[in-house]
């Protein structure tokens, strides 16, 4: 199959060091002040109050400290500070902890990274679809989750989740269960009468569906049940569903700018990544799927990533296709 889309506080520990929602709280739950000033240490120079989006903190008399109500637990407040005097709790110590490599956590200001480079590594990028069998150790899974949630995430929700298959036995579970859900479907698309009555009720899904993905959809099947070929993830041998729960702000863009992070970081660790449209919309339209691989029914699936060591080297960047750029 290709990898195309077919159509238009409780909380417990999922990764060690990264905690997530457990299932959706109210607002005040969610935006509880967990901030505190150490009295001793803070001069009073106000840098947290001027950085905070919340009014958490206020000058009383010579010191800071913490009068508001609510807190998104960004950790601007935390991260401003130049005498270390601010903690905000509720961000996990070990966030910015990784396995496979020591974070200097010493702020990078604006302008101060290379614009070329980065450039480079986002024209390097590529989707992959040729994998080496070597699977891809957890520890390094758990840091490239770990680098997807330093993405921006809507009112700081942060509300995403993330479920590795970290085996390529586990990929091909998968790829099982997708692979019956489009039987299903090709079933349903070989019928013209209901395709042509959804359509006269102005459904056009399954007509699209049929004359643009059928036959290779098709084809894809009987291969994957012949001879195993795998269409589908292309022989990645991990897999990180990325999904979010209903607390979200913004459910869907969230998944999808930690997803991107997780792409580039992906490039950086040695390892190659496709995102697969197909195993997105049918873990979406049929939740038995990720039931299956122990997500509940509250969390939506936004994303797919395959991933593995890739067995194919470019030479050379190529650019993109001309875009739509408007000034107004």
């Amino acid at each position: 199959m290709t990898d195309m889309v077919l159509c238009p506080e409780n909380r417990e520990q999922t990764i060690e060091g990264l905690e997530q929602p457990k299932e959706a709280g109210n607002t005040m739950d969610k935006r509880r002040v967990t901030t505190t000033i150490n009295e001793k240490r803070c001069t009073g120079c106000g840098a947290c109050i001027r950085v905070c989006p919340s009014g958490t903190i206020s000058m009383e008399g010579e010191r800071c400290e913490i009068t508001g109500t609510e807190s998104l637990s960004c950790g601007h407040c935390m991260a401003v500070c130049p005498e270390s005097a601010v903690t905000v709790k509720a961000i996990a110590p070990d966030s910015l902890d990784f396995n496979t490599f020591a974070l200097d956590t010493t702020w990078l200001a604006h302008g101060a990274f290379s614009t070329p480079d980065l450039a480079r590594l986002m024209a390097s990028r590529r989707s992959c679809r040729n994998y080496k069998d070597t699977e891809v150790p957890e520890d390094l899974l758990q840091d490239l989750v770990k680098l997807g949630t330093l993405a921006p995430s809507g009112t700081n929700s942060q509300a995403w989740t993330f479920t590795i298959l970290p085996t390529r036995e586990k990929v091909l579970s998968l790829g099982r269960a997708i692979t019956g859900f489009f039987k299903r479907l090709n079933r349903m698309a070989e019928k013209s009468w209901l395709r042509t009555l959804l359509a006269l009720v102005g459904k056009t899904d399954l007509k699209h569906y049929h004359e643009d993905y059928y036959d290779t959809i098709q084809e894809a099947i009987r291969e994957f049940e012949a001879s195993n070929t795998d269409s589908l993830f292309h022989g990645a041998t991990a897999v990180i569903v990325v999904g979010a729960t209903p607390d979200a702000s913004c459910p869907r863009e969230d998944a999808l700018l930690a997803t991107g992070n997780m792409l580039l970081a992906a490039h950086a660790m040695g390892l190659g990544t496709c995102l697969i449209g197909f195993a997105q919309k049918a873990m979406e339209k049929d939740r038995s799927i990720p039931r299956t691989f122990g997500i509940p029914d509250n969390e939506e699936i936004h994303a797919v990533l395959a991933l593995g060591y890739p067995n194919e080297k470019y030479q050379r960047a190529t650019g993109r296709k001309p875009t739509i750029t408007r000034f107004t």
